[in-house]
């Protein structure tokens, strides 16, 4: 196992960021343990943002009597996820090397001395490396070396089916794709033409907002980019008095034919879709219908079930969170394969998603779970340097396109998931512009 010790702080620099981890790309003297890699490091809030805690002695346990009890710290749940779960779902050209570095927190504290101004001030206000951590995570360093890396966020690439949703969201969710909702919210057909009007879109995005948005990110030789620095993802010696339409036309060209060589866009959208069969609407109904038949519930609402057209609706446990009526344990690594198992075996051909039955909760709500992780993940393309005049000259082999941010989702986010799907429905039903997706003409 690597030790981050055997590396100065001054021989990482920042790459980027996102809500939980920070990542840094070596760039030190040759050193076969990190030559080539990333170091991805877990965040913490800022001291003034972290809750208080405090630790009471046990009365008759070893922290009671002054001794203090140590415990190894576990690798990154990322590296065991990916190895036993991720792998059975991605092939392994698709995904990147990730192993275990032993981190020092006055090394951690030195990096963030080096490096913490480089960080966008946004960040810097909110959270930073969590020094305390004793491990982190080595990754192929997929963005570094003398090539353009390309980052998208595949989000959602398929409508929900109509089985499950309410009469006050089905006219607009069966027309209009989560994703394009969403950027209202917040604000064709062959494959290569859709790819091309996708990536224009985001490029757009990319362009008008200043690099800020998350779902394009564009690293030439490690450093990101900005649209005012368009002309670097240019060939040496190419003229830099293309327009930035040129550019553009010429990196998505570049960038769609990268895609459609690789499998993964395709394989992300089969697996959202064969995970999310009830949309989360669904999902919310059939866990209410299953905490209802719960003995202790029934016993609880008594009056409720014996005269329901006098009484109002009883209460209903958020989706995802445990009740003294229905238990939703956090899935560890044992319970994911389980849940691949079934998922990959003739148990999920024949399950009726049309009429799901209580019985079968548990398998849907890991199944959207996990269908919330690779709509959440990011998708890395590797180019060449680009020439507008030219043809592009596409890479292919190892990491020419790797998914990453695998991260497994916890069940304490259903809740919020489900109010802001509410949200977004509502708000996007009164937008009269209101776009029809191409998944819907499949319909």
């Amino acid at each position: 196992m690597a030790n981050i010790s055997n590396t100065a702080p001054s021989d990482w620099r920042y790459v980027s960021e996102g809500g939980a981890t920070i990542v840094f790309s070596y760039h030190g003297p040759p050193n076969p343990d990190f030559d080539g890699t990333v170091l991805r490091l877990r965040k913490a809030l800022v001291p003034s943002l972290r809750p208080v805690v405090k630790v009471k002695d046990s009365e008759d346990g070893e922290a009671g009597n002054g001794k203090v009890v140590f415990h190894e710290e576990p690798d990154d749940p990322t590296i065991e996820y990916q190895i036993k779960c991720m792998s059975r779902l991605i092939p392994a050209e698709n995904l990147p090397r990730l192993e275990t570095v032993l981190l020092e927190s006055e090394w951690l504290e030195r990096l963030v001395e080096l490096q913490n101004l480089k960080r966008p001030e946004g960040r810097r206000e909110k959270d930073g490396i969590d020094v305390d951590r004793k491990k982190g995570v080595l990754a192929t360093d997929l963005v570094g070396g003398n090539w353009l890396a390309v980052e998208i966020k595949p989000k959602w690439a398929f409508l929900p089916s109509l089985t499950h949703l309410s009469d006050a969201t089905k006219a607009t969710k069966s027309q209009t794709c989560r994703f394009c909702m969403h950027n209202h919210l917040r604000k064709s057909k062959g494959q290569i033409g859709r790819m091309t009007r996708a990536v224009h879109g985001l490029w757009d995005g990319w362009h008008e907002s200043g690099g800020s948005v998350n779902n394009l990110k564009v690293f030439a030789e490690g450093k990101i980019l900005r649209p005012s620095e368009a002309n670097s993802m240019l060939a040496g010696g190419v003229s830099t008095e293309y327009s930035i339409n040129q550019i553009r036309d010429a990196f998505t060209t570049a960038l769609v034919r990268t895609l459609v060589r690789n499998p993964v866009l395709s394989i992300l959208s089969k697996l959202q879709r064969n995970l999310d069969v009830l949309d989360i609407e669904g999902l919310s109904k059939l866990w209410r219908e299953t905490e209802t038949l719960a003995p202790l519930y029934r016993t609880t609402f008594a009056s409720f079930f014996e005269k329901p057209q006098e009484s109002d609706a009883p209460p209903s446990t958020p989706l995802g969170v445990s009740s003294l009526f229905l238990s939703s344990p956090e899935p560890d690594i044992p319970a994911w394969e389980d849940f691949l198992d079934s998922f990959l075996s003739q148990f999920s051909a024949q399950l009726d998603n049309s009429q799901p039955v209580p019985q079968n909760l548990r398998y849907y709500l890991l199944a959207y779970l996990l269908s919330a992780t690779f709509k959440d993940c990011s998708v890395i393309a590797r180019l060449n340097f680009i020439d507008p005049g030219a043809e592009p000259n596409i890479k292919t082999g190892s990491n020419a396109v790797t998914v990453i941010d695998l991260d497994p989702k916890s069940m304490d986010k259903l809740r919020g998931w489900e109010k802001l799907d509410k949200e977004i429905a509502t708000t996007y039903s009164s937008n009269p512009e209101r776009k029809t997706c191409i998944d819907a003409f499949a319909a």
